[in-house]
């Protein structure tokens, strides 16, 4: 697979929903990748890329800025309280706001600082007790919380349990949003980021698709 690939799979899904290819954001998971696949996706001209660590971010991505133009740089893996002021410094967005601790950390570094990135809030929609995020009978109170905070809420973000079938936490996540007037949807990975179209997915994030497997650390 490769990034026009991807791309292409990207406009094909847009269209069979009747949406605008536009409407759909493309984040390059590039955790754990080395460097030379990075460089190659951004020599091609995409600019919009995930992280799961904060600090294999910091150690990546302040040489790929000064060297290539316009990177967003997305912090999409859990977030630790001691990690969260280097993630707001590095990142234009953080898709993992999980929990009401970090929420008040951010809007407390927000304050400091006069910047904060866009945020999306994380639902637990398969109420899985190893994962993060709120569980979905509590996503209202948190978007409120939040909004009580002046967060910049752009939206939710998901990810299904492997083994039940995507659509239904999908279709879950859009609901929540909807209620609660938010339209950002981050869901879909590159095994199922063209049913997350479907369902209203704003950004997916999609990893191996476009940079072959990772390698292990």
């Amino acid at each position: 697979m490769s990034l026009s690939e991807i791309t292409a799979r990207i406009a094909k899904a847009c269209d069979a929903a009747g949406r605008d290819a536009a409407s759909v954001r493309l984040i390059a998971v590039s955790k754990v990748q080395p460097p030379e696949r990075v460089r190659a996706v951004l020599d091609e001209g995409h600019r919009i890329f995930g992280e799961n660590r904060v600090q294999e971010a910091a150690s990546k991505w302040p040489g790929f800025r000064e060297a290539y133009e316009g990177v967003e740089l997305h912090i999409i893996g859990p977030l630790q309280s001691n990690k969260v002021r280097q993630a707001m410094e590095l990142s234009q967005a953080i898709h993992s706001v999980d929990r009401p601790k970090i929420a008040e950390t951010i809007a407390r570094i927000a304050d400091e600082t006069g910047a904060c990135p866009q945020l999306f809030l994380q639902v637990n929609t398969g109420e899985e007790p190893q994962k993060a995020g709120v569980l979905p009978a509590e996503a209202d109170a948190f978007v409120a919380r939040c909004r009580a905070l002046s967060l910049p809420v752009a939206g939710l973000m998901c990810i299904p349990p492997v083994e039940e079938e995507a659509s239904l936490h999908f279709a879950l996540l859009a609901k929540i949003a909807a209620r609660n007037g938010l339209e950002g949807l981050s869901m879909g990975m590159s095994g199922d980021f063209e049913k997350a179209i479907s369902f209203g997915a704003t950004h997916v994030r999609v990893g191996s698709a476009i940079f072959g497997q990772r390698e292990t650390i």
